[in-house]
């Protein structure tokens, strides 16, 4: 057995899993080497990519409705409108009241999410190779969707929208009244009730961040491992199949976050 060929493919494989660090302590880089976990180390590669994407978003989404036209629109602007009519549909049969801003909140969910999903397309050695030869940086990883950091702070803000509209349409006495009358109105409950309720509200913050985590890291796994064990000129038999199945993937977790998220809100939001 060739000892060698495996530490190769291990740190092939870590290589393309790291991310690019920085301490907020001294405000320096961390080498792959010293890779570190904690409060105070930020993965600025994921918040790069995640921050460029949305800017992206949204200046093509501006710059479609200030060129809109209703006579003749243009492919791409029939592409943008198809995604918005689809997004609002699925808000109107989901949602329990009329609402824009949970209307454009599912279309900015939708389309980040996606887009985030889709840098997993590009090939894993293009964006660390140009990263090194321009900036000189080690470790750097374009699907910001594969950071668990990312996916569980979105899911941590929609969880504090439901905590919004819980008191905005129940009220403060009906909201702190569910942690301990329900499901068992009892008082010999009361404890009960509240450990199901926290749960259950903790369940909403796991179910959307690890579930766009844990599909896209291992879609982005199953890609390290074509090119660093399959030969080179056969790579494409294998990259092209699951490219293909991985973009699938990639709408279905977008469809399901935003989905997910009005269903919380539209509970959330019933009196």
């Amino acid at each position: 057995m060739n000892f060698t060929y495996i530490y190769n493919i291990k740190d092939y494989i870590n290589h393309h899993l790291m991310h690019l660090q920085l301490d907020l302590k001294d405000f320096s880089i961390i080498n792959h080497e010293d890779i570190k976990n904690g409060f105070w180390v930020l993965n600025i590669d994921s918040i790069f990519f995640s921050h460029f994407l949305c800017f992206i978003f949204l200046v093509t989404f501006f710059i479609v409705s200030r060129k809109f036209r209703y006579r003749k629109p243009g492919k791409f602007q029939s592409m943008v409108e198809l995604v918005v009519i689809f997004v609002n549909d699925n808000v109107k049969k989901i949602f329990c009241r009329d609402s824009i801003f949970i209307s454009s909140l599912a279309l900015t969910i939708f389309v980040w999410v996606f887009l985030m999903n889709f840098m997993g397309i590009i090939p894993i050695d293009f964006v660390p190779y140009i990263a090194k030869k321009i900036f000189n940086l080690d470790d750097v990883k374009c699907v910001p969707s594969s950071d668990i950091n990312i996916t569980l702070s979105m899911a941590i803000d929609i969880f504090l929208l439901i905590i919004f509209y819980s008191i905005k349409y129940k009220g403060l006495k009906k909201f702190f009244s569910e942690f301990f009358l329900h499901p068992f109105s009892n008082p010999i409950f009361f404890i009960f009730n509240f450990i199901l309720e926290i749960v259950g509200l903790i369940s909403k913050i796991v179910s959307l961040g690890l579930r766009l985590f844990g599909n896209i890291y291992s879609g982005e796994i199953i890609f390290i491992l074509i090119s660093c064990i399959v030969p080179w000129w056969i790579q494409w038999c294998f990259y092209v199949p699951w490219a293909i199945f991985h973009i699938l993937i990639m709408f279905l977790q977008s469809f399901l976050f935003m989905t997910l998220s009005i269903v919380y809100l539209s509970m959330a939001s019933k009196k």
